[in-house]
């Protein structure tokens, strides 16, 4: 990849963040150039790898890269840089680091909007500031502890090893499963030790959090709480519902019209459609993502690009008929680049 091309893909990826949040990170840039997954930050972040450039799908030269194009890309646009610890959260809570060797600051830089209030500027800075979590996994696969040689249900990195709650010194403490925010919150709160638990999920390929570790004790009192003012949390609760929900038709409407400029010859009632299914809440659709919240034009291609292969191709029929994923694609790529020129307002010769 040329140096320009880099430039227009790491600005194109930086704009897409900064619509959604107000502020660009390094991270944001490399996960949206798909140089690396979440998961692959999850496990950086968990302490679980020595550098976040062993898992990325370039060299730490082109890391580099991508920093020094972020921080002209920023500098143009008037953003303020405000530089940010990245501490893992594994036992130890050492500085994390991207490469291998050479100096980290450029990476930790988070460029702010100047629209962003200073109040909103210095919460987020508080908030960046603050220790991670720790966090405790909970493994799908056989493992041993490095200190004792036994295992358990989950293990904790120190040292770049595994390592059991006992050896951890974390063993009395008690899993509050996931499900009860204000529970988990309160309870975390009054816990003076406290580790989030997380699993890989294979099949969408992310760490899912399954709950949190705390003090027989805390929990105790924080049940007490929640009971007090249950009340009080399910009318915020319905208040916060009929809240997103205008905001998903507000966000639907707003895709749909955006379809319907990009494929002027697609009927509006698909478009709302695509536009409804395609921004699902909790549906991990493309949809969802901060490109398409962006109304970014290709994220909103492959959610029509997903209406067309299932509405108008044999592609469900071939995947019925046990026709391999990728196959069954190459095989239906001509209608659907033909279905839309189509929507364009084109027809193929």
């Amino acid at each position: 990849m040329s140096r320009p091309n880099l430039a227009r893909r790491v600005a194109d990826a930086a704009e897409i963040a900064l619509t959604t949040r107000k502020y660009v990170t390094f991270i944001d840039v490399v996960t949206g150039l798909r140089w690396l997954h979440s998961r692959h930050v999850d496990t950086w972040r968990q302490g679980r790898s020595a550098t976040l450039g062993e898992l990325a799908a370039v060299d730490d030269a082109r890391l580099l890269d991508a920093a020094a194009a972020l921080r002209e890309w920023a500098l143009s646009r008037g953003l303020r840089p405000m530089e940010t610890p990245y501490l893992s959260g594994s036992r130890e809570r050492r500085e994390l680091r991207f490469t291998a060797s050479g100096e980290q600051g450029s990476f930790r830089v988070h460029w702010i909007s100047p629209d962003l209030s200073d109040a909103r500027v210095k919460q987020l800075a508080e908030r960046q500031s603050k220790a991670p979590d720790l966090v405790v996994v909970a493994p799908l696969e056989t493992w041993t502890c490095a200190t004792c040689g036994d295992t358990g249900p989950f293990l904790i990195m120190e040292d770049d090893r595994p390592h059991c709650l006992t050896c951890a010194d974390l063993d009395h403490l008690v899993l509050l499963p996931s499900g009860n925010a204000a529970l988990s919150r309160r309870a975390k709160k009054e816990s003076g030790l406290s580790a989030v638990v997380v699993q890989y999920n294979r099949r969408r390929k992310v760490y899912q959090r399954q709950g949190v570790l705390v003090e027989e004790a805390a929990l105790a009192r924080a049940e007490e709480q929640c009971l007090g003012d249950e009340e009080v949390r399910q009318r915020r609760r319905d208040r916060d519902r009929e809240r997103r929900a205008e905001q998903d038709l507000d966000y639907q409407a707003r895709m749909a019209a955006e379809i319907l400029r990009l494929f002027p010859t697609c009927p509006p009632g698909r478009a709302e459609s695509i536009a409804a299914h395609a921004a699902l809440r909790g549906s991990g659709r493309v949809g969802r993502t901060a490109a398409a919240r962006a109304l970014d034009e290709n994220a909103i291609t492959l959610a029509v690009v997903a209406s067309i292969r299932h509405l108008d191709t044999g592609y469900d029929r071939m995947l019925m008929d046990g026709v391999p994923r990728m196959e069954a694609r190459d095989r239906i790529r001509p209608a659907i680049e033909a279905k839309l020129s189509e929507l364009r307002g084109r027809r193929e010769p």
